[in-house]
């Protein structure tokens, strides 16, 4: 007989499993075998109501909801975030006017006849500071990503999708649980444009908003996707803005307008070249402007008349235009281009105010002088900013909601200055500065970046 006053014996591990570690762990028990009768069972739960009569093996309500398991590792009523949360609106576009691999994938390529050759190899753009092929470094560029879009769809894919949000999981940031949610704005099905709202954002002491819009891991995510990711902070003036400011040339319009003045007179190629490096950043704007104003000193004065003839307004610049102007918009172009021009445009489009560079004119020959009129500001950036705040301040419009768009390193002050700056299709410096870059094929793209999907567009450009 054992001694009463002995302590305990401690269960071993023995005791406390079973041999078998998927019955120990499994999450639904086998039904034990029925050995008892009827009468048994009723006997036992007599101290309960029949109608509280429930099946003892039911699974465990804490765990098991609608047709899955949830495995967390969280309470689940702890899952709802708290009241005034912030929250960032992630808007992913799906390139699909330009592919990252030009040539057709090998797994869907049609096989060769005969007499038929393979594309001669080519240098990818940028690798290497050569196009000959025997002046390129030995050792091989980076290798491209996996084109996955070619593999999982030319759209905006629940894979694409899954790899996003598992990059935002892996951001350098203290663990938190992230809430998601995502809608389709153009169509359900094979969608180009979604956008996914996730709260809350990393922890600004460890992951700055604007670097996260700039960060190695997103980039990559883009290049793997081939999609483009815009990042905002959500907030009802990200929903609600007042003003919209374009640049012209190569934003509104598809041309520069001093390189299509100079094609009248035989120095193109002089021009395009000034107006090339300008437009990177690479000279200082009002002296670039100077030197090619100069170029085209006696060009007849009624060549913005025949120029109207040739500019191409862009795609979807009409229909953005028209839906801005439905919801009450103050619009603007504020361009580093010519004013007869800046006015005509705004004329087509409905806008507001045109503001740009006034060239000087020779009364008595009707020629152009190679000189800008002094007694007018040179629309440079520290210019464009200074109209978009005061355009702003005219119309009670706090900075907050307004919106930019253009493509030029002079256009960067006030990209930055506004509420969204958007670079559209913009020279390579300016892609690599501003808070955020479209590349599409169409100008309507800007208008999911203010929460709207394809079905307001519609109604918006009065279509139905």
């Amino acid at each position: 007989m054992a001694d009463s006053n002995s302590p305990p014996q401690r269960p071993s591990l023995g005791q406390m499993r079973s041999s078998s570690f998927l019955q120990d762990h499994q999450q639904y028990k086998p039904p034990a075998p029925i050995s008892a009768n009827i009468g048994e069972v009723l006997g036992a739960q007599l101290d309960e109501s029949l109608s509280t009569l429930s099946n003892p093996i039911k699974p465990d309500p804490e765990r098991v909801h609608d047709s899955g398991v949830i495995h967390s590792i969280f309470n689940h009523q702890a899952a709802q975030m708290p009241h005034g949360t912030p929250r960032i609106v992630a808007t992913i576009f799906y390139k699909s006017g330009n592919p990252v691999h030009p040539h057709i994938h090998p797994d869907v390529s049609p096989h060769l006849a005969g007499n038929q050759k393979l594309p001669s190899p080519s240098v990818p753009e940028g690798s290497a500071p050569t196009d000959d092929l025997e002046k390129i470094p030995r050792e091989p560029p980076a290798p491209e990503p996996e084109p996955l879009d070619h593999l999982y769809g030319p759209y905006v894919s629940q894979l694409c999708l899954t790899n996003f949000l598992q990059i935002l999981d892996t951001l350098p940031t203290p663990y938190q649980r992230t809430n998601t949610s995502h809608r389709c704005l153009d169509r359900e099905e094979h969608p180009r444009v979604v956008e996914v709202t996730f709260s809350p954002p990393p922890d600004p002491e460890y992951l700055s908003f604007e670097d996260l819009r700039k960060h190695e891991s997103i980039w990559r995510f883009e290049r793997e996707w081939n999609v483009e990711v815009v990042l905002q902070e959500e907030s009802v003036f990200r929903r609600h803005k007042r003003l919209a400011v374009f640049d012209m040339d190569s934003t509104l319009i598809e041309n520069e307008v001093i390189d299509e003045i100079a094609k009248f007179i035989g120095v193109e190629k002089e021009v395009s070249e000034i107006t090339e490096r300008a437009m990177n950043g690479e000279l200082d704007f009002a002296a670039s402007l100077k030197e090619r104003v100069g170029l085209l000193k006696g060009v007849p004065a009624d060549v913005f008349e025949k120029l109207k003839s040739v500019l191409t307004i862009s795609k979807g610049a009409r229909e953005l235009c028209s839906s801005l102007k439905a919801l009450g918009y103050k619009m603007a172009v504020l361009s580093g281009g010519f004013q007869p021009l800046a006015e005509w445009l705004a004329g087509e489009l409905g806008l507001d105010y045109a503001v740009a560079n006034h060239l000087e004119i020779d009364t008595a020959t009707q020629t152009l002088t190679g000189k800008l009129v002094e007694s007018k500001p040179i629309i440079d950036a520290a210019q464009k900013r200074t109209l978009l705040k005061s355009i702003a301040a005219e119309n009670n419009i706090p900075i907050s909601q307004t919106l930019t768009v253009g493509d030029g390193a002079n256009d960067l002050l006030m990209l930055h200055a506004a509420g969204l700056g958007v670079a559209w299709r913009a020279k390579s410096k300016v892609q690599l500065e501003a808070p955020t870059r479209l590349n599409g094929e169409s100008l309507v793209d800007i208008l999911y970046l203010l929460g709207l999907d394809s079905e307001d567009a519609i109604e918006l450009s009065g279509q139905r």
